[in-house]
């Protein structure tokens, strides 16, 4: 019996390419220790925002519970905010999750869902007044590379999600796991969760 983390992977049309395979990269320098599938409503091929599609392990109604989800975002979740079957689907996986992720504007589609009530979130800064127009319940941190709180794990925008994705590893398997994964694709990994340029460039927070 494989004693590997199962990673469920959200995908939806117009989804972020790099908040998808950023982490799936790092992910995969730890094969031993994770099982990764990619999933969408209706299984089949998903277009990313960018073009490229990607084809899919399964579908929403024959998804396994997975110990680790990853929610991406990009423009597609300005329509899926809308999609009741996705948002339910989010909170039965949330619910039955070891640990819950998402990088840039996914945030919106768990705040959406209800998940994240009452708890430490952060989100793309650029589009960080719309994400946080889903849901007032959550406790929105204006400036954060990304923010752990319990089980959940949310980060600013697309390449934020490789250094939260790392912290991730070196939570589950460990730190030398996590460096190793950062060394091998030659990545800076930004460890410090409160780093964060953009919250200043896009006026979050004073000078």
């Amino acid at each position: 019996m494989s004693n590997k983390r199962s990673i469920g992977v959200l995908l939806f049309e117009g989804f972020e390419l790099l908040d998808v395979f950023g982490p799936l990269e790092m992910y995969g320098m730890a094969a031993d220790h994770f099982d990764i599938r990619l999933i969408c409503e209706h299984g089949g091929v998903i277009a990313s925002h960018q073009g490229p599609e990607s084809i899919v392990d399964c579908s929403f109604c024959n998804a396994q519970a997975f110990d680790l989800l990853l929610v991406p975002g990009g423009p597609g979740t300005r329509h899926e905010v809308g999609n009741q079957v996705l948002l339910d689907w989010l909170k039965d996986q949330s619910q039955r999750a070891t640990l819950v992720t998402s990088v840039c504007t996914g945030s919106a589609l768990l705040a959406k869902s209800g998940v994240l009530d009452g708890v430490r979130a952060t989100t793309n800064k650029m589009a960080f007044d719309w994400v946080t127009s889903q849901s007032e319940k959550v406790q929105w941190q204006k400036q954060a590379r990304w923010v752990e709180d319990g089980k959940f794990f949310t980060s600013s925008g697309v390449s934020a999600g490789i250094d939260m994705s790392l912290a991730v590893i070196a939570k589950l398997v460990s730190q030398q796991a996590a460096e190793q994964a950062a060394n091998f694709a030659e990545y800076v990994w930004h460890r410090d969760p409160s780093w964060d340029p953009f919250a200043k460039l896009h006026g979050l927070v004073d000078d």
